[in-house]
C-alpha cells in the first residue's frame, strides 16, 4: 500500500508539472536531444525514493531515465542505439500514457492530455514553419544564454565549499544546516539596495555567507569570494558547448550571455576560456536590471544589434529566463525541459552541428 501511495504521488507530479507527455512533445519538435550517458541515468529505485521528496521529482527526470509507469512499478524502455531523439520520444509516449492510466489517471483524463499533447506538437511545428517563412532556415539571428545553471554550474555543492573552507574559521554547522540557511537567506527580500548584485556584489554575498554559516569573519568571506572567481569553482553544463557555439557563430548567429551576476562574471568567463564564444555579455550589475526585468534582455539585443523578436533566450529558470525574455519580445526555451543540450538548441535554430 505504501508503494502504491508513493507511485500515486509520482503520477500527481507528472500531471502537475505540465505532464510528461506535454514536455515530451516539446522535445519532438527537435531532433538531436542529448541523451545522458548510462552511468548518469537514474534507476527505478531512485525515482521511487524521490516520491518522498516531491520537489526533486520532475518530468525531466522521467524523460532522462527512459522509465515508464507499469502496474505498481516502473518499466525500462529499451531503444535501438541509432534511434533518433524524436523516435525515442514517440516510442516512449504510449507507455507513459498507459502508465498514467494504470496509476489512477482515468482514461478520459489521459486521452484528453494526449489530445492536448498532440495539439502542442502541432502548434510547435506550425510555429517553427512560421519562423522559417519569415527568417529562412535559420530561425533566429541571435542566441541569448543564461550563465549559472545553463552555461555553467558550481563544480562542488555550495554548502560543501562553505563548510570545507569555513572549518578553519570556526564554522560548526553541517552541510545540511548550511544549505537550509543559505536557501532561506537567498530567498528573503534583499533590503540592502534595489538590486542584489551591485558592482562586485560584496555586500550581498557577505550577508549570504554570514547568514548561511554564522561566521562573519572577513578573511573567511574573502577566501570564499575569491574562490568563486576561479575556474576550479565551476564547470560547463555541456562539455560540447564550445563546438556548438563555433558552429552557431560560423552560421552568422550572434551570441550573448544574459545573467543576474556581479562584475566577477567577465573574469570568470575568461578563466573558463569561454568568453570568446560570445559577442556580448549583459550582466545585471552593469545593466542595473535583474531578470525577469525585460531591460536586461533588451540591452543584450541592443549590444548584438538585433531586434528582440529575432533572438531566442535559453535559461533554466521559468520565471527569470522564459517569462522575462518573452516580456521583452524574445523567444525563449527552458533549459532542462524544452532543450537539454546546446547542440539541440543549435538544431532548433536551424544550424547543423557536425560531429
Amino acid at each position: 500500500m505504501e508503494k502504491i501511495q508513493k507511485l500515486n504521488t509520482v503520477s500527481q507530479q507528472i500531471c502537475h508539472q505540465q505532464t510528461s507527455l506535454e514536455k515530451t512533445c516539446s522535445r519532438w519538435f527537435s531532433n538531436g536531444v542529448a541523451v545522458p550517458k548510462p552511468e548518469n541515468r537514474t534507476d527505478s529505485t531512485t525515482v521511487l525514493a524521490q516520491a518522498e521528496k516531491p520537489h526533486t521529482l520532475s518530468a525531466t527526470t522521467l524523460a532522462h531515465t527512459h522509465l515508464a509507469p507499469r502496474g505498481h512499478g516502473f518499466t525500462r524502455i529499451s531503444f535501438p542505439a541509432k534511434m533518433s531523439a524524436a523516435g525515442r520520444a514517440r516510442a516512449r509516449a504510449p507507455a507513459l500514457l498507459a502508465g498514467l492510466r494504470r496509476l489512477g489517471t482515468s482514461a478520459t483524463e489521459a486521452e484528453t492530455r494526449e489530445r492536448g499533447a498532440r495539439w502542442e506538437l502541432s502548434a510547435a511545428r506550425e510555429y517553427y514553419d512560421y519562423r522559417k517563412s519569415i527568417y529562412g532556415d535559420v530561425t533566429h539571428r541571435a542566441l541569448l544564454v543564461d550563465a549559472v545553471g545553463t552555461l555553467v554550474v558550481p563544480a562542488q555543492p555550495t554548502a560543501q565549499v562553505y563548510k570545507s573552507i569555513g572549518e578553519k574559521y570556526g564554522v560548526k554547522y553541517s552541510e545540511e544546516e548550511i544549505l537550509a540557511r543559505y536557501r532561506w537567506a537567498y530567498g528573503q527580500p534583499w533590503g540592502g539596495s534595489r538590486l542584489r548584485y551591485v558592482d562586485d556584489g560584496r555586500t550581498f554575498w557577505q550577508h549570504i555567507v554570514s547568514s548561511s554559516t554564522g561566521c562573519s569573519d572577513l578573511e573567511y568571506f574573502e577566501e570564499l569570494y575569491q574562490y568563486y572567481m576561479t575556474e576550479k569553482a565551476w564547470k560547463l553544463c555541456d562539455p560540447d558547448a564550445e563546438h556548438v557555439f563555433q558552429a552557431l557563430r560560423k552560421a552568422g548567429v550572434k551570441t550573448a550571455v544574459v545573467s543576474n551576476f556581479d562584475t566577477r562574471l567577465r573574469p570568470l568567463l575568461q578563466a573558463l576560456k569561454c568568453d570568446c564564444w560570445f559577442d556580448a555579455v549583459a550582466v545585471s550589475a552593469e545593466v542595473e536590471a535583474e531578470k525577469p526585468n525585460p531591460t536586461i534582455f533588451l540591452k543584450a539585443c541592443e549590444l548584438l544589434d538585433v531586434k528582440p523578436e529575432e533572438a531566442v533566450h535559453v535559461g533554466d529558470d521559468r520565471r527569470n529566463d522564459v517569462w522575462g525574455a518573452r516580456d521583452a519580445g524574445c523567444d525563449a526555451w527552458l533549459w532542462g525541459s524544452d532543450v537539454y543540450s546546446f547542440k539541440e538548441v543549435a538544431e532548433r535554430i536551424g544550424v547543423e552541428v557536425k560531429g
